[in-house]
């Protein structure tokens, strides 16, 4: 999952770009509302989380021009504003939660978890698509009894597969939201991760299968079917 992090105050913004990445997420951070709103209206968000108080555009204003732009991405409103107004003003505005400050971070993980499962119309942190499963909670490839842990690249890809199960993915799709725009990282990366993946799931004796569409990307299907 893709997270834009949107705050002005650095030492925060790093600390909690630093928390979402221990939980799994692939974080990118902007300083101001302006740079903030040119990341989020690219629409490759999972999920926005978004100060109000901010140099060049305020949080609310980014908020709404998104949602003019019909950018329904999930929006997480971050913010040292406490009055009942000020969170109506946000929700009125399209926002999907409300976080104010001081709190801690098992709090924003929860609220975070909250609206990605919202998002995806998916209930509990467990992720399925034929005879296995991802746990988004331990990070593991489940079947059955059986657990093999995953990396956080392997598990971003397969995350991504999962979600996108009946659907061809571009390995340029997969650099964007895993890697970055600015990475160096290039398609035989990929490759060599898709391969990691599918030892393992040979190893916890899945009948999944990650194809290879030849110039293309990457799509699941059951073994031999």
């Amino acid at each position: 999952m893709k997270i834009l992090l949107v705050d002005d105050e650095r030492a925060l913004t790093e600390a909690l770009s630093a928390i979402l990445k221990q939980n799994k997420y692939n974080v990118d951070c902007a300083y101001d509302g302006e740079e903030g709103l040119d990341c989020a209206l690219t629409g490759i968000y999972d999920l926005i989380i978004l100060d109000v108080m901010m140099p060049k555009l305020d949080g609310f204003s980014v908020l709404k021009i998104l949602r003019q732009n019909k950018i329904d991405t999930p929006v997480l409103i971050l913010s040292a504003k406490t009055e009942i107004q000020d969170k109506i003003d946000g929700l009125n505005f399209g926002a999907d939660d409300y976080i104010t400050k001081p709190f801690s971070s098992e709090e924003l993980i929860a609220r975070v978890k909250a609206l990605l499962r919202r998002k995806e119309k998916f209930t509990g942190d467990l992720l399925s698509c034929l005879d296995v499963q991802i746990d988004r909670d331990t990070f593991e490839l489940v079947k059955g009894d059986k657990r093999i842990a995953l990396g956080k690249k392997e598990f971003q890809i397969l995350e991504m597969l999962f979600l996108n199960h009946g659907k061809i993915i571009n390995k340029g799709v997969f650099i964007e939201k895993i890697w970055g725009y600015d990475t160096e990282a290039e398609y035989n990366t990929i490759e060599v991760y898709v391969s990691f993946i599918r030892r393992k799931l040979t190893a916890i004796g899945s009948n999944l299968e990650i194809k290879s569409i030849r110039g293309v990307g990457y799509t699941l299907g059951e073994k031999n079917g």
